[in-house]
């Protein structure tokens, strides 16, 4: 009999939310705030964006780290870390966190 760990679905919406909102905030600094500084002459833009982008990538990392403190395996851990720093990464990693929702669920559920 193989028992699955459920890390807490509080920290699994935190962590997937806080990564999606990261990814946005890739794409607002690399297709808007970098064209504003370079096209529009506008340097505050990435420095604004990029601040909420660097935070938000930290706090991810956290979220990651307290998530496989809770039973996240870890190679989904170190796979949604690595997509934090790749462009489309949190958007391909959200998919991937929900499907492991969806089978810790449906594992964890007591059978009828």
């Amino acid at each position: 009999m193989e028992f699955a760990v459920v890390v807490p679905s509080g920290l699994m919406r935190v962590l997937r939310t806080v990564g999606l909102i990261e990814g946005v905030s890739t794409v607002l600094l690399f297709f808007v705030a970098m064209p504003m500084k370079y096209i529009g002459d506008m340097p505050w833009a990435v420095s604004y964006v990029g601040m909420a982008h660097g935070l938000l990538f930290v706090l991810l990392w956290l979220l990651c780290a307290a998530a496989w403190a809770k039973g996240l395996p870890t190679k989904l851990t170190l796979m949604t870390m690595i997509g934090a720093i790749l462009p489309g990464g949190p958007f391909y990693m959200d998919f991937k966190l929900k499907r492991y929702e969806a089978e810790t669920a449906a594992a964890s559920a007591p059978a009828v």
